[in-house]
């Protein structure tokens, strides 16, 4: 169907071009945009031609091919495409009816802010909103402060950028994109007052009219695609809250089951709790800001993750405990079922309730038999070495830790609950907390700064009369990537999509563009290749590409009122466009140059320090910022481990997973020591472990000595104490001492943080 549009087009535009070139005058040429009754006749021809052969055309037949995307795109593809192009096309039309003197502005901005749901790009508008003031206030300042001055105004401006690409890094989602904008947003607006710095106010004030109508635009259109939000947002959280809850439960019970994969298939659930959490924040916008369910999803996430954390606990207790006992098969295969089935009772929040009822049932069990077991070594009075009191204590651990994670279990549903069930009079707020590289920050704010300055000296030098082009786009590249994890397959990638751009564009400006008088048929020219960048837009393998497309597609057509680009002046904006991509590029390919393996060492040792941290910090941490941190770290690994991963990031993956539970251990060992209902000489047995993890910075072979001594001491205290109730402790932090110990023996050169993790196979 496009073939038979753009023979059409091509033939009535011949003989057009061919009249501009003969004549240089009239490479550009004044055309206010006026309302035309109809379409062209030559379009009319091209449509019936396009009808006619309607019947014989037929997309390729292999639609699960790379282009997949454009030949059978998917329903939220296809939407996506229509709106947003719409929008674009609105914010140009405006524009060009506003007489702006860079209309190209506000549809780069639709495709910027535009995203796959409305709570994404409602967040990204409001947070571009928040980059555009700080960049223009930072712009008027330099200018200012600057006169006369050009190496030391671009120095400060990549000092600028440099600082907005360190900080951002520090922080996450939008927030993360409202600091690059605030950099390179000031890089725009200084480079295009510099041949006028006394109307710089003008032309900042310029750029965010621009951004303000592109904003504008795509919620106009995106609201009228997005119906019920509230309504939908909410069920949108139920509904992957309850995805998680099913799949960790289910992890759960194979693990309570003794299945041999149950651990490594639990680990590959951590990152897309992750990603769960980003979007629980774009649904808290779509439902607004009158209540906190996004709050408790985030508490349900946390308890779904401590879940899983606690189930790894429980694997290492059931291989290191005597647990062929009846009674604890009994009710372990009662908490297999009830684990097994919970992910087919989160339908209804009756269904729901029920279900934390049989949890509850099943903890007073467990609670019983720990009575029972206690009653039964009263009554035995044999010495505490006898097997028969090892097993019963054994039995107590065991029933001790399965309360623990149906409790977890229940905490997470009654999360879940409130987060899709506004509470009146409800004041819950709740974080998750994040792993941040400090170092990874002030490289990138290195990288920036460095190839901004760059571009800079390259222009100051050759006198290039293209070359503020060149530098704002460098520092566009540098401001949307430089805080990528790895900048440079993401930078490849999106210059892979300027080059799509330059392409299409030049057919455009060449073809096309110098026909139209009227804003119907600039539209229907642009429509088409945008319609197309929009579906690539929600394809996984062409997004990046796609990104680059929709955003220099409106700046390398130029579309404005008064002229039309002509060969030469398209060559020289495109040529400077391009090359800036290509320099980002090689920047990052050369100053200091992502490295993963050096990113899991930095990890690593920070994943170390803080678990040494946590053993004597004050106050004591809680259990969710600790665990929330690890699989942020745990998600880091896995994405940057490629298609096969190598068995150094197998080893990592374990390792890290192995840090976890024992920070979590440790937080739990502390918060019974704090308590104050354990003898005092428990203690003293514990100290030694907790002082030997908060000082040893490289193997842990004594600290896991000491914990084997405290676990020994305490089922010796345990034995001989009289008060029931400081038993009970006593087995919670026996069963704490348990999973430490396996841990540190079964991970010394792990957390080892001070030489290179390698695993050697054979």
């Amino acid at each position: 169907m496009i073939r038979w549009l753009i023979f059409g087009l091509l033939h009535k535009n011949f003989v057009h071009n061919q009249a501009i070139r003969s004549n240089p005058h009239n490479s550009k040429q004044v055309r206010p945009v006026i309302a035309s009754p109809g379409l062209p006749s030559f379009l009319v021809q091209c449509l019936a031609a396009l009808k006619r052969q309607t019947s014989s055309f037929r997309p390729p037949s292999n639609r699960t091919s790379s282009l997949g995307w454009l030949f059978s795109p998917t329903p939220a593809a296809l939407g996506f495409a229509i709106r947003t192009t719409a929008a674009a096309l609105l914010a140009l039309v405006i524009a060009m009816w506003l007489e702006l003197d860079d209309p190209q502005w506000a549809p780069m901005t639709v495709w910027i802010v535009a995203q796959g749901s409305r709570g994404e790009s409602m967040s990204k508008s409001r947070w571009r909103l928040v980059g555009t003031v700080l960049g223009v206030l930072s712009a008027i300042t330099l200018v200012a402060a600057f006169p006369q001055q050009p190496l030391l105004f671009l120095a400060c401006l990549s000092l600028w950028l440099g600082l907005c690409c360190t900080l951002a890094t520090l922080v996450h989602n939008f927030r993360s994109y409202a600091l690059v904008l605030a950099g390179y947003t000031c890089v725009i607006i200084a480079m295009g007052s510099l041949n006028e710095p006394e109307n710089v106010f003008l032309i900042a004030m310029s750029r965010a009219s621009y951004i303000l109508l592109g904003i504008t635009c795509e919620a106009i259109m995106g609201s009228l695609f997005a119906h019920n939000l509230a309504t939908t947002a909410r069920r949108t959280i139920r509904s992957k809250l309850g995805t998680a809850l099913g799949s960790v439960t289910k992890a759960v019970a194979g693990i309570l089951e003794g299945q041999e994969h149950a651990i490594s298939r639990s680990r590959a659930l951590f990152t897309p709790l992750l990603s769960i959490n980003d979007q629980i924040e774009f649904s808290e916008v779509e439902m607004g800001p009158h209540g906190h369910e996004g709050d408790h999803a985030r508490a349900a996430l946390s308890a779904v993750s401590t879940l899983l954390s606690r189930g790894l606990g429980m694997a290492v207790r059931l291989k290191s405990l005597t647990n062929e006992q009846d009674a604890f098969q009994e009710t372990s295969k009662k908490a297999q079922h009830l684990f097994e089935s919970a992910a087919d009772r989160l339908e209804t929040d009756e269904d729901v309730e029920t279900l934390i009822e049989d949890l509850r049932l099943l903890r007073a069990e467990c609670r019983q038999y720990i009575v029972d077991a206690l009653t039964k070594e009263l009554e035995l009075d044999l010495p505490s070495q006898d097997p028969q009191i090892v097993a019963l204590l054994d039995q107590r651990i065991l029933h001790n830790a399965l309360d623990d994670l149906i409790a977890e279990l229940e905490g997470a549903l009654r999360e879940f609950i409130s987060s899709h069930k506004p509470l009146p009079g409800d004041h819950f707020h709740f974080r998750l907390q994040s792993h941040r590289d400090w170092r990874e920050a002030f490289y990138n704010g290195i990288r920036a700064s460095v190839a901004l300055f760059t571009a800079s000296l390259i222009w100051l030098v050759t006198a290039w009369p293209a070359g503020l082009g060149f530098i704002t786009f460098v520092g566009v590249v540098c401001g949307l990537f430089g805080t990528r994890e790895n900048p440079v397959l993401a930078t490849t990638n999106f210059f892979k999509g300027s080059l799509w751009a330059a392409g299409v564009s030049g057919i455009l400006v060449f073809v096309f563009m110098p026909t139209p008088a009227d804003w119907e048929m600039l539209v229907a020219i642009l429509a088409v290749p945008m319609f197309i960048g929009g579906l690539a837009a929600r394809n996984t393998s062409t997004a990046l590409q796609s990104a680059a497309y929709t955003l220099l597609l409106p700046n390398l057509t130029h579309p404005s009122n008064h002229i039309r680009w002509d060969e030469v002046s398209w060559w020289n904006s495109t040529l400077a466009t391009v090359l800036a991509f290509g320099m980002a590029v090689m920047m990052f390919r050369l100053i200091l140059p992502f490295d993963s393996a050096s990113e899991r060492w930095r990890m690593r040792r920070t994943m170390v320090q803080d678990m040494r941290t946590i053993a004597i910090s004050e106050p004591i941490p809680k259990p969710h910022d600790w665990t929330t941190r690890n699989i942020d770290r745990f998600a880091r690994v896995i994405r940057h481990a490629g298609p096969t991963p190598s068995p150094t990031i197998e080893g990592y993956l374990q390792g890290t997973l192995a840090t976890m539970t024992i920070g979590l251990n440790v937080i739990r060992l502390r918060n019974v020591s704090a308590r104050n209902q354990i003898p005092e000489s428990a203690q003293k047995a514990i100290q030694p472990l907790l002082m030997r993890l908060s000082r040893t910075p490289g193997h842990y072979v004594h600290a896991a000595r000491s914990a084997r001594n405290a676990t020994a001491l305490l089922r010796q205290i345990e034995a001989r104490e009289a008060n029931l109730s400081t038993r009970v402790e006593l087995t919670r932090a026996i069963a704490c001492l348990i999973v430490i110990s396996h841990e540190l023996n079964a991970n010394t050169v792990f957390l080892d943080s001070t030489r290179p993790f390698k695993v050697t196979v054979g």
